[in-house]
């Protein structure tokens, strides 16, 4: 594409119409929909002018699976995060590995739990030699991010001038300057600070949450990536934002790897492991990944998603006991609806049974397949 046509009217539009699909329904999402035309023509010459500049955020706190800080970008922003992607994707999944899952076309979690598992019955040899696993995850680390060296992996794969301007206009903005608290003020102080963005000096750190930042992320890890499979010649080895998994027959080998991926990553992106996540045992007791608990054989469903799903449950049979509104029965049937579908891809035959078999779920829908339908003629799909 040419540079004209990154911030010509057409692009900014399909990156618009892309955008809006998830967020259409949000207040700022009918704001700039409401003149559309006119607001997409000014976005379209602030790009080409080098004038623009990112919006204030919203500032809130994310309470599971743990308190997490998240800075909302405004509508307008993420068209142009989707502007930015829309480029620079394709230039990173050639060089991107197979197995890194997290944000990428054809990929996502249940595709890394599959691989995983596959991965444990051939380096295992469906289970006839003993093999480890090695689990490691990076210490907080989408605010450890360095700027000045993911802003130096993009100048390493592009040379666009105006995607080198947008990207360091994204990379270096410093949302704590400029944003909206939507949430309580002493949740500041329940934050551990190295999970925060304040105190950074706009050095370190990407918001979590924004599709720049996922990207980012994996830009940044792809060296981490490329050091396993090619440095350390790992052979069986996922990657699913910073959790990652690796497999061999030797424990001794992946202890050593272990404390070479340390020295890599604290010289080479400024990152360090969190020694409370490192895992180093045998593939026999399971592995913990992605909200599953995965063997060659057989998966199961994590017991803190089989806690949550209680929680939840048990929120909306508060809510229902002063009766029921087509609202709050259509968002129960949304969230169960996402447990079925977690659930479908693990060995939960009466996990699953037992869940619609529960009166509150039985009450008021019938099922199909994986597909909850709403008594009385209302019909919902998978979520």
């Amino acid at each position: 594409m040419t540079n004209k046509g990154i911030f010509s009217f057409g692009n900014i539009y399909r990156r618009y119409l892309k955008c809006r699909k998830n967020k259409r329904n949000t207040m700022n999402a009918l704001k700039f929909e409401m003149n559309a035309e006119e607001n997409i023509l000014i976005l379209e010459k602030e790009l080409k002018d080098r004038a623009y500049h990112p919006s204030r955020s919203i500032l809130f706190f994310a309470k599971k699976p743990k308190l997490r800080e998240i800075f909302a970008a405004d509508f307008r922003d993420r068209i142009v995060h989707h502007i930015l992607v829309g480029y620079l994707e394709p230039v990173f999944e050639r060089v991107f590995i197979h197995d890194s899952y997290a944000c990428r076309k054809g990929k996502g979690t249940h595709r890394a739990v599959m691989r995983l598992r596959d991965f444990i019955r051939k380096a295992s040899g469906n289970a006839k030699k003993r093999t480890y696993y090695l689990q490691l995850d990076i210490k907080s680390f989408f605010t450890s991010i360095d700027k000045e060296i993911l802003s130096g992996l993009i100048r390493k794969r592009t040379k666009n001038k105006d995607i080198l301007w947008l990207a360091e206009k994204i990379i270096f903005h410093d949302c704590t300057k400029n944003y909206v608290l939507r949430d309580k003020v002493n949740l500041f102080n329940e934050l551990a600070r190295d999970k925060s963005l304040f105190g950074k000096r706009n050095r370190r750190g990407v918001p979590i949450g924004n599709l720049t930042s996922q990207f980012f992320a994996n830009v940044y890890l792809n060296e981490l990536d490329q050091f396993v499979k090619h440095g350390l010649k790992c052979r069986y080895y996922v990657r699913y934002t910073d959790d990652l998994v690796l497999l061999d027959s030797s424990r001794e080998k992946l202890a050593d790897w272990m404390e070479e991926i340390r020295v890599f990553l604290e010289s080479k992106l400024k990152l360090a492991l969190n020694p409370g996540r490192t895992r180093l045992r045998p593939v026999s007791n399971g592995i913990d990944f992605l909200g599953y608990i995965i063997r060659g054989d057989y998966l199961l469903v994590r017991r803190r998603v089989i806690n949550n799903m209680n929680a939840r449950l048990g929120h909306y049979r508060r809510r229902g006991i002063n009766g029921w509104d087509y609202e709050t029965l259509e968002k129960l049937r949304s969230s169960i609806q996402s447990y079925l579908g977690h659930l479908r891809w693990a060995n939960s035959y009466n996990l699953k049974r037992g869940l619609l078999e529960r009166e509150i779920i039985s009450g008021h829908f019938d099922v199909d397949g994986n597909t909850l339908i709403r008594k009385y003629g209302y019909e919902g799909g998978m979520s």
